[in-house]
Parts: structure tokens; sequence; C-alpha cells
């Protein structure tokens, strides 16, 4: 068992992480978004030197808004994850869509 007491699930980190997926994949076949990817990673540089890699969830393009979305779904917030957020923003302009493993978990069956 992890530290947060996640159990892995279909090759997720997590049950709220494959809820989230099987409800993306779900968006995906109504055509409300499209390219889902799963675990992308982002290279974090300054002046050319590798900081970290920040690896989302899942990647989407919204339809019909043509929006790129990045998304985690987070269950605690670390600091390392605030860190590596505050840096999306500031090196990639990217917002990263927060969704509360709380929220998901009453969907996820044992």
């Amino acid at each position: 068992m992890s530290k947060y007491h996640n159990i892995k699930t279909h090759g997720f980190d997590s049950r709220a992480e494959y809820a989230r997926w099987l409800e993306l994949k779900l968006l995906e076949k109504a055509g409300k978004i499209r390219d889902l990817q799963k675990q992308v990673p982002f290279p974090l540089e300054v002046n050319g030197a590798l900081i970290c890699t920040y690896i989302a969830d899942f990647t989407y393009i919204t339809v019909p808004q043509e929006r790129y979305v990045v998304e985690d779904v987070k269950g605690v917030r670390t600091a390392i994850y605030r860190l590596k957020k505050k840096l999306m923003k500031a090196l990639e302009d990217v917002d990263i869509k927060e969704v509360s493993a709380k929220d998901l978990r009453i969907r996820v069956s044992r």
C-alpha cells in the first residue's frame, strides 16, 4: 500500500484515477473531448537545466472549444505537487485542472 493509502487499480495509481479515466473515455466516445492521453510527462526546465518532470494524469482537447486540458486527480496536494503546479503555470502557461478524488470515490466500487 502506498503512503497515501491508494490502491492501484487496472494500472492506475488509485481507484479514483481509474474512475476518472472511465468518465473521460465516455466523454471521448460521446465526442465531447478528443486526443485523450494518460500519464503525459512535462519536463520543466529553467535556463536549459531540467528542474523536474511533472507527469499529468490526463490530457485532452475539449470539443468544440478546442481547449487543451491538463488534468490531475488529487487526493492529497503535497508540497512537491504544489511546486510543480506553479512551475507548470510559470514555465508552460498551463493551469492544471484538479479533480478531487473525494468526489470520484463515491462512484468507485471496491
